[in-house]
């Protein structure tokens, strides 16, 4: 008789698992739609006020019409609030903008977060509000979730710009800039026909820069940032393509133009010096100026065939098919 207590825990116990589980399995038709507009005409003048409104635990695709304008608030999406979609109108047209070095503009915990047609930008490094002399980190965005996806939406910013911190993700036809490790963290992300810009932005300083800093940590760990079909350049100075922040970092780049303002040696082992073998730094299918391997650290691989194809594939960030579970309308 003293085991029903100990079997109607792990009851509970499991349904409450599956229960969760399955909340973070969204469907891709969107069960309700939230306007937002400055104007007043629309069910939110914020976008955290329309994320505020939904409801906890929900498992169905909520869609956020955001208008056009230049919206200047944090927005934070909570772990227990999956399956949001925020559609703007556009990269050029619907803007997220704020100024903080210790949270990013746009910060999303939850799991099956998903953006179209939005600029996300850290100002804090704008010389329109400060003197531009000391860049600090200012992240335009930390995806800290798995299955999030992002199409044709921009980050901007200097340093730390896109924070993709951990989990899967999907990045297409998307713009990132910045100068300093702007993309960065412990993410297993893949960036397709997307471009990515070298640029101190409106500070005109003249550096050096690094686009990615990956944190890699074992053998094990299946993260990574895979770049396919993008083109890479800049202005203002020249940059490494990566460097390693952990002790098994992991880029790949692949079918890519790279213009002239990438460095000759093209990568950085950091502090890992005598263990280079264990970093993971390729380049394969490259056109452009930038493309030359010949002066490239010498202890960069090389990767083909079946060995290339697995990080080139969709299903390096999509096993059980999350990006076919989108809301339909992501993908026109």
């Amino acid at each position: 008789m003293q085991s029903l207590p100990s079997f109607a825990f792990i009851l509970i116990f499991v349904i409450l698992f599956f229960d969760i589980c399955e909340s973070h399995d969204c469907s891709n038709k969107p069960l309700k739609s939230i306007s937002v507009s400055q104007s007043g005409k629309a069910n939110f003048k914020t976008i955290q006020s329309a994320i505020d409104a939904v409801p906890a635990g929900n498992s169905q695709w909520i869609h956020i019409q955001i208008s056009s304008g230049v919206y200047r608030e944090q927005v934070f999406i909570p772990i227990n609030k999956p399956c949001i979609y925020l559609e703007g109108a556009g990269s050029q047209s619907t803007s997220i903008e704020w100024g903080s070095h210790d949270i990013a503009t746009f910060l999303t915990k939850a799991d099956n977060t998903a953006a179209k047609g939005i600029t996300f930008t850290n100002i804090l490094n704008n010389p329109i509000l400060l003197e531009a002399t000391n860049i600090t980190q200012a992240r335009a965005a930390k995806i800290h979730a798995d299955k999030c996806a992002f199409y044709s939406c921009s980050f901007l910013g200097v340093q730390d710009t896109l924070n993709d911190d951990s989990g899967r993700h999907y990045y297409n036809n998307c713009y990132i800039q910045g100068a300093v490790d702007f993309i960065y963290g412990q993410g297993q992300s893949l960036f397709e026909a997307s471009t990515i810009y070298f640029s101190t932005g409106k500070s005109g300083l003249k550096k050096n820069g690094v686009i990615t800093a990956q944190y890699r940590d074992s053998p094990n760990d299946p993260s990574g940032f895979v770049f396919k079909n993008c083109n890479i350049s800049g202005t203002g100075g020249k940059f490494q393509l990566g460097r390693a922040m952990d002790s098994y970092a992991r880029v790949i780049i692949a079918n890519s133009y790279l213009s002239d303002a990438v460095r000759p040696e093209g990568w950085s082992q950091t502090t890992y010096v005598g263990h280079e073998s264990k970093l993971t730094f390729v380049e394969e299918g490259c056109k452009g100026p930038g493309a030359d391997k010949s002066k490239r650290v010498k202890w960069m691989k090389s990767l083909s065939g079946h060995e290339l194809d697995k990080f080139l594939s969709l299903s390096f960030i999509d096993q059980e098919g999350w990006i076919s579970k989108l809301p339909a309308r992501i993908f026109h």
